[in-house]
């Protein structure tokens, strides 16, 4: 046990550097305008530095509590952005609802423990949810599923 909870420290530490570095980003790019006349670069800005506030709010109280050892699992990132990245590059050969499928399961290999039943809930909600939102209701012409071989 740590005298202080070094998990939500550095948390809050990356919300407050990614918050700074967007709002800097935009500040720097983007024309920001005035209260009246708001430019591009307005909200960015404005949402950065909530950011860095939120990551400022989560940093107080957690110098005042111990904490334990954060359990540090390097997998857990490869398989999510992997999942990400098979997303990619399965959607234009295999379609939407293949892309989904492996998607979910990609990323249900980060948790230590694998329930296919709730993987397959949560695969065909999400199949379905991404064909009403982006097919039915946004129009975007993406193949449902479509054979490559």
């Amino acid at each position: 046990m740590y005298s202080k909870d070094y998990t939500d420290i550095v948390g809050g530490l990356v919300l407050i550097c990614l918050g700074l570095v967007f709002s800097a980003y935009a500040a720097t790019h983007y024309d920001i305008g005035t209260i009246r006349r708001m430019g591009p670069g307005m909200f960015p800005t404005i949402l950065g530095v909530a950011l860095a506030i939120f990551g400022a709010a989560q940093i107080v109280p957690a110098l005042r509590r111990a904490g334990n050892k954060p359990d540090i699992r390097v997998w857990t990132p490869i398989f999510v952005l992997g999942a990400c990245g098979v997303f990619a590059l399965m959607l234009r050969s295999c379609g939407l609802i293949p892309a989904v499928i492996t998607l979910t399961v990609v990323a249900s290999l980060a948790e230590l423990e694998i329930r296919p039943l709730r993987m397959a809930a949560i695969s065909a909600i999400l199949c379905l949810a991404s064909w009403l939102i982006f097919v039915v209701a946004f129009g975007l012409n993406v193949p449902i599923a479509r054979w490559p071989f």
